[in-house]
């Protein structure tokens, strides 16, 4: 029974086989004519098996579906640039699709509708041509989609004829088809001017126009204007009464230049899409249209194929100003009066053509309007032209002068002597970049409006899975940055280098407290005669200023060094790092020194020391008015040297006293054995120290300072710069 039916079904559903089944009761296609079926399942019991075509749906399509079969090439090269000329309506269907039986009647009778008005059908078969369904992103069956201007637009609505009618109509732009009332009328006739374009005007009695006339004006908008007139609207009864239209059936005029009288004319009850499409295509251009582009050019005037196709065109090279408008008209009434077929009348702005113009008139601007005689020999854009001699002004003469040539061209073509290569035109009518890019903006918007609110989900996931991917990883860093620490924000860039420490350095150096820096330099600024006083005099309380003593000899390598071994102190906020120079301040050090009470004390070795005083670094504080002194040191490995072996052991006994916690009394009798005596003793080897070696143990000096253990020299008021000198020679 299984098979009987499915039978059954392939002959009905084919009319050949239908026909021969009535006819001599044939159901196998290879039976001879007149033979019986009636045995043709002996054996049933027998052999019981199961035809494989009952599994699938027919493949004869009795609707002719196989013209309308479409493939992955085949809508790429044609059908893709098509839908820039004529919408397209596109079933996806495939075989086992149960939903296609029921929408195929209602298929039917919407293709027999838009097919006569010149809408392309098409049929996509998911099981084979997959490619192409992924293409146009349909997923499943059955799919109706429509296709204008290169954008796939899916069907959402009960599959109805009206909706799947209205659902194209909605496809097409906008304002193809402007509606004309008595009040704007002219101005819109008037318009061939800017637009050059010829206008049609349809006459009916409908409110809206039909879908014929828009499928119409979507095909030709490149070159004609639509405008509709609704002849019940009362509104319209002089342009009516003007143009004398017949309010019984619906008329076509055609305008070009004369905006009075239509040079075409079109009346009929029903319009086929034939009648119109060849109404139009007879009248695409103006009598004298205006060369805007090179597509213009290349319709107007064509490469020449055959001798007996040869196309002429006469070229007027004019200007836009008031000036020119007399000879303008005067050329538009010489071509409407020898209007010929090997004739084609145009004229272009040589402001706006200029390469175009310099190649016709050989470099050479001209002031007054010209006309040229050209005939196209090859797609590259090689010509043979002729200038008319004496320029165009539109006088009798020179209409004269010009159709005597044109005859002269039509009996002997070897008339036009001169030959070039024209450039591409420019194209005038060409959107500005930002209307290109706001009309590219809004079909993606509408387009992915479109996709997330009948997409399903499968479709979908690939998009939300990106947006939450974006949110999830804006959020996260918005969050990390704002319960993180302002220091921690900052990359931390790696710090210098130091020179080899001994054990002693490296403890010492390990109980630091010191803030890290906060960049990889050091800020040092000089002393002088505009920095003294906010940088020492009036330092703000708490903060202290490290100043380096140097020398012109010795600035660059002890600046060098004093930067290394200040680095890890750079980041305290409240330790500011500068330079004198002894050169130029030779008397504000003895100054100093002399005013403290500690040297004072000592007046007669302080006199005995050397006047060099390059590598001694102070940590002054303006605000208590005392200061600390480094000295240089020798850091010879020479164990017989006595000045490095107190120096060793007295910090190794400082060391094991700041373990054990002890009194401040045995640490200053340590550090005075360090700076005095170990110092002076030190002091007698300044001037065997090399430069580079004057400040290696100023980061142990920099740690002292900034534990607070390091003796402080007080002093009644900071020497001045410029007044170092009086004040040396006054406490002398």
């Amino acid at each position: 029974m299984f098979i009987k039916i499915s039978k059954s079904y392939e002959i009905l559903s084919n009319e050949e086989r239908r026909s021969n089944f009535d006819r001599y009761g044939q159901m196998d296609e290879n039976q001879p004519f007149g033979q019986s079926q009636h045995h043709g399942f002996h054996g049933f019991h027998n052999s019981f098996y199961f035809d494989e075509s009952f599994f699938h749906f027919p493949r004869s399509r009795d609707f002719a579906d196989s013209k309308y079969l479409l493939h992955h090439a085949q809508f790429n090269s044609d059908v893709l640039p098509e839908s820039h000329k004529r919408p397209y309506l596109i079933k996806v269907t495939s075989e086992w699709c149960f939903a296609c039986i029921h929408i195929e009647p209602v298929w039917k009778e919407t293709v027999q509708e838009l097919e006569p008005l010149g809408i392309g059908i098409g049929i996509v078969d998911l099981g084979y041509e997959r490619r192409l369904a992924n293409q146009l992103g349909a997923h499943r069956a059955p799919s109706i989609i429509g296709l204008v201007n290169g954008r796939v637009t899916f069907f959402h609505q009960a599959v109805v004829r009206e909706h799947i009618r209205q659902f194209i109509e909605d496809l097409l732009p906008q304002k193809l088809v402007e509606k004309v009332t008595d009040n704007n009328y002219q101005a819109f006739l008037d318009n061939w001017h800017a637009g050059n374009k010829p206008s049609i005007l349809l006459f009916d009695q409908v409110p809206f126009p039909s879908l014929l006339y828009k499928l119409t004006a979507f095909a030709f908008r490149d070159y004609v204007r639509f405008g509709y007139v609704d002849q019940g609207d009362t509104q319209n009864n002089r342009i009516l009464q003007q143009f004398n239209i017949n309010t019984y059936a619906p008329t076509m005029l055609l305008f070009k230049e004369d905006t009075e009288k239509p040079v075409d004319i079109i009346q009929a009850r029903g319009m086929k899409r034939q009648i119109m499409d060849e109404f139009v295509s007879n009248n695409k251009f103006l009598q004298v249209p205006r060369l805007v582009n090179q597509q213009l050019f290349d319709e107007l005037c064509p490469v020449k194929q055959f001798h007996r196709r040869r196309k002429y065109c006469v070229l007027l090279i004019t200007g836009e100003d008031q000036a020119f408008l007399p000879g303008n008209k005067a050329f538009l009434d010489f071509a409407s009066a020898n209007s010929k077929e090997v004739l084609r009348f145009a004229y272009v702005y040589q402001r706006h053509q200029q390469p175009l113009c310099q190649a016709l008139l050989h470099n050479q601007a001209t002031l007054s309007p010209q006309v040229v005689i050209l005939e196209r020999r090859s797609q590259a854009g090689r010509v043979f032209f002729r200038s008319v001699s004496g320029g165009w002004n539109g006088s009798e003469e020179d209409k004269y002068r010009l159709h005597e040539q044109l005859e002269l061209l039509q009996k002997d073509p070897t008339y036009l002597t001169s030959d070039t290569t024209l450039p591409e035109l420019n194209n005038e009518m060409a959107p500005i970049f930002i209307i290109q890019w706001i009309n590219a903006a809004y079909d993606y918007i509408l387009q992915l409006y479109d996709d997330l609110l009948y997409s399903n989900w499968r479709e979908m996931m690939p998009i939300l899975s990106l947006i939450f991917s974006a949110l999830f990883i804006l959020f996260g860093t918005v969050i990390i940055q704002a319960f993180s620490e302002p220091g921690e924000s900052k990359p931390r860039k790696p710090k210098p280098k130091e020179p080899p420490q001994t054990e002693d350095d490296a403890s010492s150096r390990a109980t630091t407290t010191s803030r890290p820096p906060k960049k990889d330099f050091v800020e040092v600024t000089e002393l002088t005669d505009l920095t003294y006083t906010s940088n020492l005099v009036k330092l703000r309380p708490g903060h202290i200023n490290v100043v380096l003593v140097l020398t012109n000899a010795s600035k660059t390598t002890l600046l060098r060094k004093f930067a290394k071994e200040v680095f890890s102190f750079s980041g305290t906020h409240n330790l500011h790092f500068s330079f004198l120079n002894a050169d130029k301040h030779r008397h504000w050090m003895p100054s100093l020194l002399h005013s403290t009470s500690a040297v004072q004390d000592q007046g007669c070795d302080e006199d005995e020391e050397s006047s060099d005083y390059s590598g001694y670094v102070l940590a002054l504080n303006g605000h208590k008015k005392y200061f600390c002194l480094f000295r240089p040191v020798f850091t010879g490995d020479d164990p017989n040297d006595s000045s490095s072996e107190s120096f060793f052991s007295s910090d190794s006994r400082r060391k094991s006293r700041s373990r054990s916690r002890s009194s401040s009394h045995s640490r200053s009798r340590s550090h005075s054995r360090e700076d005095g005596a170990g110092g002076k003793r030190g002091s007698g080897r300044a001037t065997s120290i090399e430069v580079h070696h004057k400040l290696d143990r100023l980061g142990l000096w920099m740690e002292r300072l900034m534990e607070g253990t390091l003796p402080r020299l007080q002093i009644p008021a900071w020497p001045i710069l410029d007044e170092a000198t009086n004040n040396l020679s006054t406490e002398s």
